[in-house]
């Protein structure tokens, strides 16, 4: 009967986390759109982008409000992009997916803060080429609220140390090995097909909620991630080399992996 019970509970509490993922989705497709434009996402209200309607509460259902409209404006037929549903349904996936690996926990709620800050950098990196110190800022302010709870409460179990100048060691050494390859590529290439500051500081807040295992871990990751796709774009001859490719999504990508694998990993890899 109990464990029926937890079940259940854990089945309540699934649908509430995807759900609210999604809401918090719709309002990030606000940022991911008026962020590079530099405009408050506050004020004004949702409205069409095409013909500059206010929405309606029914118009801002996520998912929902796209599949009834068919895709459509409902006061211009203007078309709405697919990215839209795809970011609130990222969102909700992956709140769900944290929370089904940590439970109810801090854990849950520190991944949970740091993937709504990453979503909305991937899209506008991959749109834009751009990092918003913004966003950078705001996952720091994250950041450093769990470091004084890694120090004052308990140790973080995800920095895999009881020192509490973990974190910070994993700010320094992923972020800067990245900013000794950006310095490098920039006194060879100039401004042409040097690495963005933008990805240098984007390792910050990932470092303050990671520690330094799992950081370098994830930027490994990435690195791995970023040249295998380059190389199947190169063949299929998709990009040159000229082209300049947004490292961001395999930043994020590759955090992802290791904010949820990267225990079992490394202590698969010691393990050898």
């Amino acid at each position: 009967m109990g464990s029926h019970l937890a079940v259940e509970w854990q089945v309540f509490f699934g649908v509430f986390v995807f759900i609210f993922g999604l809401c918090v989705g719709s309002f990030l497709n606000v940022c991911i759109y008026r962020i590079p434009l530099e405009k408050s996402i506050a004020f004004p209200p949702s409205c069409c982008p095409g013909c500059g309607t206010r929405l309606k509460p029914l118009d801002l259902i996520p998912v929902i409000s796209y599949i009834f409209l068919g895709g459509k404006c409902r006061y211009c037929q203007k078309k709405i992009s697919i990215k839209y549903p795809l970011v609130e349904l990222l969102t909700g996936i992956t709140w769900l997916f944290i929370f089904l690996r940590y439970g109810l926990s801090i854990e849950t709620l520190a991944l949970i803060f740091l993937f709504t800050v990453l979503i909305p950098i991937l899209f506008i990196d991959l749109e834009h080429m751009i990092i918003p110190d913004g966003l950078v800022l705001t996952g720091l302010i994250g950041g450093a609220a769990l470091f004084i709870y890694h120090i004052a409460v308990k140790p973080f179990s995800l920095y895999q140390s009881s020192l509490w100048y973990a974190p910070l060691i994993g700010v320094v050494s992923a972020s800067g090995i990245l900013l000794v390859v950006a310095l490098i590529g920039l006194a060879i290439y100039k401004n042409d097909g040097a690495m963005g500051m933008g990805d240098v500081k984007l390792f910050l807040p990932i470092g303050l909620f990671l520690g330094w295992k799992l950081a370098l871990l994830s930027l490994f990751m990435s690195v791995m991630l970023g040249g295998i796709l380059s190389i199947i774009l190169l063949l299929f001859k998709v990009v040159d080399r000229k082209s300049a490719i947004p490292f961001g999504p395999f930043i994020i990508l590759g955090t992802f992996i290791a904010a949820n694998y990267g225990i079992q990993i490394l202590n698969w890899y010691f393990s050898l």
